[in-house]
């Protein structure tokens, strides 16, 4: 399996990329990119049992992405944290995802559900020691290593493989140093098994620039989520989108996930009364990440993430990468993926 373009498009959750987005990437030559996060919350449609309902709901955009793309190279982001994590990557697997991309959490499990299918395991780490881990973890349980493996640095949107006093200080985790360690790291794996696991950059990558940069540095390609917000196959709703177009820089903040790890988002109302303690735990009607305490949180994150898809950003707020107050226009998919290339292939020469 090899994309024409190398980029995958980042998993963004919940309901920002779906069908419309993955499948447009795909057709475009990219990898599009399901997030399998919390499907069902969103619409009533799927009834009142939540974790059936996230499965039939992945498996609704599976098919719906396929249909829309039916060569193009579909993959599915599911989150390590989610409660239903092994049933999704399941369906996944069982509707014939090219590919199962698991980070926030290390995927140990991953390998017992692709083996022998044609779906492809790419973990997402965020060092050469995860990296380590999880090759000499899926040898000694599953005899496999990654079919590819993501580097996400520190300049990345949403959840964050980093812990806060490491954000504060980037400029010691650069991914321009991250990515050839795990080149490196990885070398022993791929002779012992006569394989190569293609390294994949993520994290504050914006433009053709980057993607050059990083293929100089030895990377098989790269993975981009807040560029493919801007775009009209975004299933987001374009209030959403619009808060991209109009973030600054300095509205670009590091918090405190209700589920223990530091994201990246744009600042709002929402998020000013929360760092002020003016918001209250919604009703949890579903513990949908393992790690997220209800009685605890400040308020739901999967309700604050699916108000802002829906274009409520009074209550709830949008995860964004580094760079997002450099994105100025909505474009379609196929002019961002054009542009992207020739950008690199300038970049290349």
């Amino acid at each position: 399996m090899e994309a024409k373009v190398p980029i995958i498009q980042g998993g963004m959750g919940v309901g920002i990329s779906m069908s419309g987005l993955a499948s447009a990437v795909a057709n475009a030559g990219g990898i599009g990119v399901i997030s399998g996060l919390h499907l069902s919350l969103s619409d009533p449609k799927w009834g009142p049992n939540i974790r059936k309902g996230n499965i039939e709901a992945l498996r609704h955009e599976i098919r719906r992405a396929r249909e829309l793309s039916p060569k193009g190279i579909i993959g599915v982001n599911i989150l390590v944290a989610v409660t239903e994590y092994e049933d999704l990557v399941a369906t996944a697997v069982e509707e014939g995802a090219d590919l199962i991309i698991s980070g926030a959490g290390l995927p140990l499990s991953l390998p017992e559900f692709v083996k022998g299918t044609h779906t492809k395991a790419v973990p997402i780490v965020s060092s050469a020691r995860g990296a380590a881990t999880i090759c000499k973890s899926w040898i000694q349980k599953h005899n496999y290593i990654p079919d590819a493996i993501i580097v996400e640095g520190p300049k990345a949107g949403g959840h964050l493989g980093f812990k806060l006093e490491e954000l504060a200080n980037m400029d010691n985790y650069k991914l321009e140093d991250i990515v050839p360690q795990v080149i490196e790291t990885v070398k022993p794996f791929e002779e012992q098994y006569g394989k190569k696991i293609p390294i994949i950059a993520a994290g504050g990558i914006f433009d053709g620039k980057d993607i050059a940069k990083f293929i100089k540095l030895g990377a098989s390609g790269v993975q981009m989520a807040t560029r493919f917000v801007a775009t009209y196959e975004c299933d987001a709703a374009m209030e959403f989108k619009q808060a991209y177009i109009n973030a600054k820089k300095e509205d670009v903040v590091i918090i405190k996930s209700p589920e223990g790890m530091p994201g990246r988002a744009i600042r709002n109302q929402f998020l000013i009364d929360v760092e002020n303690n003016a918001k209250k735990p919604d009703m949890c009607r579903y513990n949908c990440l393992k790690t997220c305490d209800p009685k605890k949180a400040p308020y739901c994150i999967s309700q604050a993430l699916i108000n802002a898809q829906k274009g409520n950003l009074d209550e709830g707020f949008a995860f964004c990468g580094e760079n997002v107050y450099r994105v100025d226009k909505i474009v379609h998919v196929d002019e961002l993926i054009s542009e992207l290339v020739r950008e690199a292939e300038e970049n290349l020469q």
